[in-house]
């Protein structure tokens, strides 16, 4: 015979808390993992791991890690043939340069990160 559990009350659903969501998660999507075996293990449907993922990346600001290193002195051999950029400088601060090898999309979503329209 198969088994049921019965839930009663006004409140049927079960409230994670974020610790709990973010351990869940993190299994989840661990290497090698399969939502669905991580599911399962922790009683959860996969459609609500992969709201709450959705959740935590709308909470991110969107922005890639950037590291910004200073202008190194150029070698005689790289001036002699430039490589083909696209170089954006905003407001003296920020320079990207983008190589013409990027595919568009990539490179229009680099633009609108930095907010330049």
């Amino acid at each position: 015979m198969s088994q049921m559990t019965l839930l009663t009350g006004p409140e049927r659903r079960r409230r994670w808390s974020e610790e709990d969501q973010c351990r869940i998660l993190a299994a989840a999507f661990a290497p090698g993992a399969t939502v669905a075996v991580v599911a399962r293990q922790y009683d959860v449907a996969t459609s609500l791991i992969y709201k709450w993922r959705r959740t935590v990346r709308a909470r991110e600001t969107g922005f890639a890690e950037v590291v910004v290193v200073p202008d190194e002195p150029v070698a005689a051999s790289v001036l002699a043939a430039p490589p083909a950029v696209i170089e954006l400088e905003i407001a003296g601060k920020v320079r990207l340069r983008i190589p013409l090898t990027t595919p568009p999309t990539l490179a229009a979503a680099m633009v609108k990160a930095l907010g330049v329209s």
